[in-house]
Formats: structure tokens, sequence, C-alpha cells
């Protein structure tokens, strides 16, 4: 009695499953991708460094006071337009092109303010801003 022999098939790799697999990763990506844009201002919090009272100051400071006042490195601006702001900045920025800009606000002061001074900041090509803050103690919370 003779058996027969089984034929033996090579194995195969299906890519079929594997250029799915691909296929689905590369959307994952590209869509992704398109929600990592960059904001128009990048906001950095600042260093905290010491200086002399004689040296050039190395960032702008603007501070927004609860009643709506905007001071300019302690010079109180005379109307608070984004016109008047951009004008100030932009003659800063002349001064010194890469200067960093720090925003100072009360915490009960109007956000649409704020909005406006970064807002001008970035009209005036000042890149790197940021958001002065003070560290919460653990009884606020």
């Amino acid at each position: 009695m003779r058996l027969q022999d089984e034929e033996h098939e090579e194995p195969e790799v299906n890519l079929t499953s594997l250029i799915d697999v691909v296929f689905l990763l590369l959307i994952f990506f590209m869509i992704s991708t398109t929600f990592d844009r960059q904001a128009l201002l990048r906001l950095d919090l600042p260093e905290a460094t010491t200086s002399e009272a004689d040296s050039v100051p190395q960032f702008i400071e603007v501070t927004v006071s609860e009643d709506g006042r905007i001071f300019v490195d302690d010079n109180l601006l005379t109307e608070n337009t984004n016109r008047a702001l951009r004008a100030v900045l932009g003659d800063l920025r002349a001064q010194t092109p890469d200067i960093p800009l720090v925003v100072r606000a009360d915490e009960r002061a109007s956000h649409g303010l704020v909005v406006m001074v970064l807002d001008a900041a970035a009209a005036e090509g000042i890149n790197r801003v940021g958001i002065a803050t003070v560290e919460a103690t653990e009884a606020a919370e």
C-alpha cells in the first residue's frame, strides 16, 4: 500500500495586512502633524536672573493693571490702543531687535487687554514672549 506524499507548499507572507498597517500609520502621522502647528506667539516663561541696576534692561516689560492701565517698562501708556502699544513696542524693538517681552498682568485684569498686548507683540515681530506668574502656595490651592 502506497501512501500519497503530501505536497509541501512554501510558506507565503501575505503582504495585504502589512500594507494596510503601513497605510494606517501613514494616515495617522499625516493627520497628527497638522495639529502640531506652531502658534503665532511662542510663550516662554522667563528665567530669574540677577542684573545690575545701571545696566540696560534685558527684556521689555508690559504691565496690565487691574483697572486697565498699561505700562511699558514702568511708563504709563497714554492711550490703551493697539496702535499706541505697537508704536512703543516697535521703537523698543528697533533699538534691540531680539529683545524678549514679559507680560505682567494682574489676575483680575481684562483678558482683552492681555490679548491686545500679545497681538501687538506679534504684529511688531517680537517672537520671544513670557508671561510672569508667581508660584502658588499650598494654602491657596
